[in-house]
């Protein structure tokens, strides 16, 4: 009698996992690509980090996570941070030998031309949730994707090339 029981009870504890609906939201891992000659030192989409980003550089390196929707919906949006350095190699070319004091001093003073950005993006539409990408562009522009196909492939929805330069003067926003 007991193994009818135990037998039916398992059926209805299967049958209960089946019917439990799958999240609305999901996790997707952050990167980022610098189309720029400006490094990113940091970077964040909705308060969660991104990696730090070289002159046209990026891809390949992912932190963890932002919370989307598993369905891309019309105003979809995130709130992309960022630091930028718009000389990151400059300290290769200064007379002072490296981390003296004066050395020091002059790397605080260049920290200072370093900017501070926010903007509330755009997500471009997605039919599969995938790794969200953030593309840095000239005029602190930026652009959001989470498709699940990486840029360059089929489907992806920006085309981008590497390296940008940035416009003597940057349109109004």
């Amino acid at each position: 009698m007991r193994r009818p029981l135990a037998l039916c009870l398992l059926t209805c504890l299967a049958l209960q996992a089946c019917s439990q609906s799958l999240p609305d939201r999901l996790g997707a891992p952050i990167e980022g690509y610098s189309h720029t000659s400006a490094a990113i030192n940091y970077f964040m989409v909705n308060g969660n980090g991104g990696p730090n980003i070289g002159p046209y550089g990026g891809g390949g390196k992912q932190n963890c996570c932002v919370s989307l929707p598993r369905q891309w919906h019309p105003g979809l949006t995130v709130v992309v941070e960022w630091e930028k350095d718009p000389t990151p190699h400059a300290y290769g070319k200064w007379p002072e030998p490296p981390f003296i004091d004066a050395w020091r001093a002059r790397m605080k003073k260049e920290k200072l031309n370093n900017t501070r950005h926010r903007a509330v993006v755009e997500v471009a539409p997605y039919e599969e949730l995938g790794v969200i990408d953030v593309h840095f562009l000239p005029c602190n522009q930026v652009a959001v994707s989470a498709v699940a196909v990486t840029p360059g492939q089929a489907g992806y929805p920006f085309n981008y090339p590497s390296k940008m330069e940035e416009p003597a003067v940057c349109p109004a926003s």
